[in-house]
């Protein structure tokens, strides 16, 4: 494929499986008719960039399907002004997604490579609002606490306090929780009287690894 052959693909992509599918926030259709899905996945598979499944990247992680980005996304109802802690940078595509909406987002990911190689990935393509750091993501930022929005690209057994600890009032937590085979999407919320929770469907993540998730 060739620039514009991504670009019709792409097109394709937000057309066929997310519009279809019921999402409507124009912020995330818009996030991910812009966001160079080809870039972000290595160069032998980035044929299958825009297609309907994630795809293996480094570190036995995954870039995750379209569909489940654009939901997540849309499940945390971004404006704009926000600040966003995602956990797990892995690709850097969720990310970049999040960039083109709010203005900062704060990403951790405790694989170095994954790291190195998403940061350098996101620089290349001019992103100035997304701050980064290797670490263990169930742990949350708290220095730069509380956060309008949390999203968490990984599957854990229960739902990190930290992070739940680390959410505005008004603010969204979108996670996958279960065990290493199937999980729940979960979406939290802070509201003025606790935490409210629902959950949003069935999802199969990668492990999430750290002192609140799954040891390594």
């Amino acid at each position: 494929m060739q620039g514009d052959e991504f670009e019709k693909a792409r097109e394709r992509m937000v057309e066929l499986q997310i519009v279809r599918r019921g999402i409507k926030d124009p912020l995330v259709l818009e996030a991910m008719r812009r966001v160079p899905r080809h870039l972000f996945v290595p160069e032998p598979l980035r044929s299958q960039a825009y297609e309907d499944h994630p795809l293996a990247i480094e570190e036995k992680q995954t870039i995750s399907q379209p569909y489940i980005v654009a939901l997540m996304t849309e499940s945390l109802r971004l404006k704009g002004p926000e600040r966003v802690l995602e956990i797990g940078t892995g690709s850097g595509y969720q990310t970049a997604i999040l960039a083109e909406i709010v203005r900062e987002v704060f990403t951790i990911e405790r694989l170095p490579l994954l790291a190195e190689k998403a940061r350098a990935r996101l620089d290349s393509l001019g992103y100035k609002n997304i701050f980064y750091r290797i670490g263990d993501g169930t742990l949350g930022w708290p220095e730069e606490a509380p956060f309008e929005g949390i999203l968490v690209s990984a599957a854990a057994p229960s739902i990190p306090q930290p992070l739940v600890d680390q959410l505005a009032m008004g603010g969204r937590l979108i996670i996958p929780v279960g065990d290493k085979l199937t999980q729940d999407l979960v979406l939290v919320e802070r509201v003025p009287q606790g935490i409210k929770k629902s959950f949003l469907g069935g999802v199969r993540f990668v492990d999430l690894i750290g002192k609140w998730g799954w040891k390594e």
